[in-house]
């Protein structure tokens, strides 16, 4: 099984703030790394009422202010199927994983994990969405994605 890609999947509530977030902020690390060819990497949601809109603009704009693009991107829900389907399947919050082991019936092989968990202070990052603190989320996803991939061997 060589040169297999390691499947992630960052999930929030909407997928149109912090997941989409954490979808590009991984994406644009493994590029400047040298390692894109080894991810597979995308975002949904746990609810379908952002289904189908694109990425909030000011979390477009805060990824934008750091040179990266989230071209292309529209919310989607999770779906039983993609369990399967990634290797990891990360949350933004407790309130996310809930709602997976319930889409998902379980983790039986243990591929959900809170982002923030692979941190020095594991903690949920807040839903800009409510607070308007763009910039808290950009820090924490950006500290999230350094330590997964800190975590996989790759920084």
């Amino acid at each position: 099984m060589e040169n297999k890609r390691l499947k992630i999947l960052f999930v929030c509530l909407g997928n149109i703030c912090r997941s989409p977030m954490a979808e590009f902020i991984m994406k644009h690390k493994v590029e400047q790394l040298g390692v894109a060819d080894r991810f597979e990497i995308a975002s949904a949601g746990t609810s379908d009422e952002e289904r189908g809109n694109p990425v909030y603009p000011p979390a477009k704009e805060m990824l934008k202010r750091h040179g990266i693009g989230s071209k292309g991107k529209h919310s989607r829900p999770i779906v039983p199927e993609d369990y399967d389907n990634y290797d990891l399947i990360i949350g933004m919050d407790a309130s996310n994983i809930r709602d997976m082991y319930h889409t998902f019936g379980g983790d039986p092989e243990w591929k959900i994990k809170l982002l923030l968990d692979y941190t020095e202070h594991p903690r949920n990052i807040a839903d800009p969405w409510y607070t308007g603190d763009f910039q808290a989320t950009w820090d924490d996803v950006n500290e999230g994605c350094d330590a997964l991939l800190a975590d996989l061997g790759f920084i």
